[in-house]
């Protein structure tokens, strides 16, 4: 009754899947926010190294991971695929369920598999300090850690209800070494948002010419860097028995631990791609597709992506991570060909999934990880309706133990559906 299969750190993959040649169509290129013609590399260059820009616009399907960054990656990487037989059992269906578990990295979470390779690529053009925006706090933690990895100074601009709600968030990133402060920096009245602490971040690197932006999902090379989530989980699976997923599901904010677990997935067609979101900022489900800033200042690149709008401001439920009005261009062309399904629920039933899980397995996750569980037992009972075996796949992107607020709200009747 084997639930653990493991990699050796050997078998790190070497290289990332590049999707973009892989897509149903190609990709709309991003538009220069001032005169809305497409935006070429001077355009990106006063905010990323030159490498991130080319893995950005890649036609090549695999690129090389840097040895300096799988020697990072190596504290803890290769993550374990589990089985969660417990789960299944209280479940009653006959589907197999696996996840893998992205919370063994430092930060606890699925982001440090970009963080350290944009620590590296901006750390080898000379750059000695990066920005950022966070929500919960897990890519402000994970790009905290980076940067301690490589020597640079870290700003960390952090949504004001997440600043309030998680300030272990805070105290793990000042740990690391980096300064951090609640977003909107302007008005101190505001819960904020992931659009306007990203404006925040942008502009304080676009006024240094010692510092770069760094962005934790959205843009193509940060999905590019996640693959080795999916790769690994590959191989892990055929470790398993399973000859593929029948199903891949991932929570869904920005789309980066989304892409790193489907992508890898994408050719096959008998694999179905799950997107999950949370009801109150139902940007797959029910936004626009169409061109939209990725900030409320409106100094990004437009994407071609589903959108509620640059100017909206979700309620402060505690999935601080879900809580963009954008999504990847990636992630929302592959919806709006088909090829991936959406769905959101609101934050009550994905706890009440979490607590189960939790008991179930031990593992307390995440809200954002909530999400994706909600959808992996709602596929596991329709299973069991059915009567039909089914092999399950998702991402524990990342563990709850810094949102123990949140699951005390929960456990005391004071969660509120937004």
């Amino acid at each position: 009754m084997q639930t653990r299969f493991l990699l050796d750190q050997a078998e790190i993959p070497s290289a990332w899947y590049n999707a973009l040649p892989d897509l149903p169509e190609p990709l709309q290129p991003p538009l220069h926010p001032g005169t809305r013609e497409p935006a070429g590399p001077d355009d990106l260059a006063p905010l990323f190294p030159g490498a991130l820009i080319e893995q950005e616009m890649a036609t090549a399907p695999w690129i090389d991971v840097p040895g300096e960054v799988l020697d990072i990656l190596r504290l803890w990487r290769p993550t374990p695929l589990v089985r969660a037989r417990r789960l299944e059992e209280a479940l009653g269906t006959p589907a197999r369920i696996y996840y893998k578990d992205e919370s063994v990295s430092p930060a606890g979470s699925h982001k440090p598999n970009t963080a350290v390779a944009q620590a590296y690529y901006n750390a080898r053009e000379g750059v000695t300090r990066l920005t950022t925006e966070t929500g919960a706090g897990q890519w402000g933690s994970s790009l905290a850690f980076a940067c301690a990895q490589y020597g640079l100074e870290c700003k960390v601009y952090m949504v004001r209800a997440s600043f309030e709600q998680k300030p272990y968030r805070r105290v793990l990133m000042e740990t690391w070494g980096a300064e951090v402060v609640p977003s909107p920096v302007d008005d101190p009245s505001h819960p904020g948002s992931l659009g306007s602490a990203i404006s925040d971040a942008v502009r304080d690197a676009a006024t240094r010419t010692d510092t770069h932006y760094s962005l934790g999902s959205v843009l193509n090379h940060v999905l590019l860097h996640q693959t080795v989530i999916g790769l690994e989980a590959k191989e892990q699976l055929a470790r398993a028995g399973e000859v593929r997923p029948d199903v891949v599901v991932g929570s869904c904010g920005g789309g980066s631990n989304l892409g790193g677990i489907a992508l890898p997935f994408l050719t096959d067609p008998a694999v179905r791609l799950l997107a999950v979101e949370p009801a109150s900022c139902p940007t797959l489900t029910k936004g626009a597709f169409e061109y939209d800033f990725g900030d409320t200042a409106e100094t990004t690149p437009l994407l071609p992506m589903y959108t509620l709008g640059h100017d909206f401001v979700p309620p402060s439920i505690h999935a601080g991570g879900l809580r963009y009005h954008g999504d990847a261009p990636i992630i929302s062309l592959l919806v709006k060909a088909g090829r991936m399904d959406a769905v959101a629920y609101p934050q009550g039933k994905t706890f009440e999934a979490a607590v189960q899980f939790a008991r179930c397995e031990g593992k307390v996750p995440a809200p954002e990880t909530g999400h994706a569980i909600r959808a992996v037992i709602d596929e596991a009972l329709a299973a069991k309706e059915s009567g039909e075996e089914r092999v399950i796949l998702f991402n524990y992107s990342g563990h709850g133990l810094l949102d123990l607020a949140a699951y005390d709200d929960f456990n005391h009747g004071r969660l509120v559906d937004a």
